[in-house]
């Protein structure tokens, strides 16, 4: 079916929706490598691309020749480079699907969870007030959907119900656990010293330092939520998907666990978010 012409190109509404469909992708795909170091390489792998295409047209045959074969292997190469954007990609994905928040069955089974959940935030609050009072850097991991056992493994196995004295103690500075992130999952202290990956990302301002990035780049991979105590200076940030809130107040981190964590009806206070995530301006 005719939509409307353009000179000798006639275009239809189905060449409307795909045009409007890729570059909607376009766009999403940008965002996706904005501010990171895949956006360079996604540009010189795009430039490579280009000059393959000059030199076919110019018939150089011996350059088409190599660059051919180079771009044989095109798939294989920006499944390599672009590994985790792509593990992005396909996790913003599967959180829009039916088996997201949304779902009747899950969102009945995690209010039904969350009765028995709910009293943890309690000593959590506690144990970052004392650690932000005191200045003790500290990095609260918690688990969601997305298995986090790789990271458990990485450190030293607790599965010890969670208590303030003893968050406390993991990061206190003279404790043999306190370089690293402790993992809450299912209601227990699964694991302390756990290993986080460090975010690449060129847009974190430097006055963040390894905890943060390492807060941002587990969230940029995984749905996981994480709270940072700065060693620095006892400010409290809250990270997802790869967004920092910066310096919460402990009323401020109270609710926003409360929302994220067991998404009730509360609305989460507008927190500072320091503009480094997607939602940055």
């Amino acid at each position: 079916m005719l939509g409307f012409a353009i000179g000798f190109l006639e275009i239809t509404w189905v060449d409307a929706l795909d045009i409007a469909l890729v570059a909607f992708l376009l766009y999403q795909l940008y965002r996706l490598l904005k501010g990171s170091v895949a956006i360079t390489i996604f540009l010189g792998f795009l430039s490579v691309y280009f000059f393959y295409l000059l030199v076919k047209a110019m018939e150089m045959k011996l350059l088409t020749e190599i660059l051919g074969q180079f771009m044989g292997v095109g798939v294989i190469a920006v499944l390599i480079l672009f590994q985790q954007e792509i593990r992005k990609f396909l996790l913003l994905i599967g959180q829009t699907t039916v088996f997201n928040n949304e779902n009747i069955i899950l969102n009945r089974l995690r209010q039904n969870l969350t009765i028995h959940r709910r009293m943890d935030i309690v000593p959590i609050v506690d144990a970052v007030k004392t650690l932000s009072s005191s200045q003790t850097g500290a990095l609260l991991v918690f688990e969601q959907r997305a298995d986090l056992k790789l990271y458990a493994d990485s450190g030293d196995l607790l599965d010890a119900a969670i208590s303030k004295r003893l968050l406390v103690s993991i990061f206190s500075k003279v404790s043999p656990l306190h370089d690293g992130a402790v993992l809450i999952a299912n209601n227990r202290i699964c694991a302390a010293r756990c290993i986080l990956p460090v975010s690449e990302r060129q847009d974190i301002p430097a006055r963040f330092g390894l905890r943060h990035r390492a807060a941002i780049g587990l969230t940029e991979t995984t749905d996981a939520l994480v709270v940072v105590v700065s060693e620095e200076t006892g400010q409290i940030s809250m990270v997802k998907s790869g967004n920092l809130m910066h310096n919460l107040s402990i009323q401020e981190l109270r609710t926003q666990l409360n929302s994220r964590l067991f998404h009730n009806s509360e609305e989460a206070v507008e927190a500072r978010v320091e503009g480094i995530g997607q939602g940055a301006a």
